[in-house]
């Protein structure tokens, strides 16, 4: 299964890179892709603030903390347990494009992380959940595009970043 994973990873990697975009749209890529440090949440706490309210920022707020220590801790673990090399530690003719933010590759924590903040303002403001949702997963996209991540690591990210929101909502449920 290893090998079935590493095999379609490298392939999806090596038919990505061979698509380039123009250094106007590659130069906004960079940018748009360094939003998911973290970045982009200021404007989204802002934005909610403004048009929905303080009282639903900070039941939103109430609400994302368990996610996103539940995100937290299934990241450091996996990462520290698996050590999962990136691109462009396995492959020669390989360089990261963009900075990681720590040494390993699985999962992706810009996917996973943004991802638990992403469903739970889904789950509680959906008329602006959708675009929350989507920009995590096109910033694992292109963090394999620039050599930092395999696509199996962006899957991995999506799902233990549902999972980290769900078991955040259980948590609130029972509290």
């Amino acid at each position: 299964m290893k090998d079935f994973v590493t095999d379609f990873d490298v392939r999806f990697f090596r038919f990505w890179r061979r698509h380039s975009f123009s250094s106007k749209t590659d130069a906004f890529l960079r940018f748009y892709t360094r939003l998911g440090d973290g970045y982009v949440w200021v404007l989204v706490v802002g934005f909610i603030y403004f048009f929905f309210g303080k009282d639903a920022l900070f039941s939103l707020i109430e609400q994302v903390i368990p996610a996103v220590l539940t995100s937290l801790a299934f990241y450091w673990i996996l990462k520290l347990s698996l050590r999962r090399k990136r691109p462009f530690n396995l492959l020669s003719d390989v360089s990261a494009e963009v900075p990681p933010l720590d040494k390993y590759s699985f999962p992706s924590g810009h996917t996973m992380n943004n991802l638990a903040v992403g469903f739970t303002i889904l789950a509680e403001i959906p008329q602006i959940g959708w675009i929350v949702v989507l920009m995590p997963i096109t910033w694992g996209l292109l963090r394999v595009y620039y050599g930092v991540h395999w696509l199996s690591d962006i899957i991995g990210g999506i799902l233990l970043g549902f999972l980290s929101f769900w078991l955040g909502q259980v948590f609130l449920a029972y509290l």
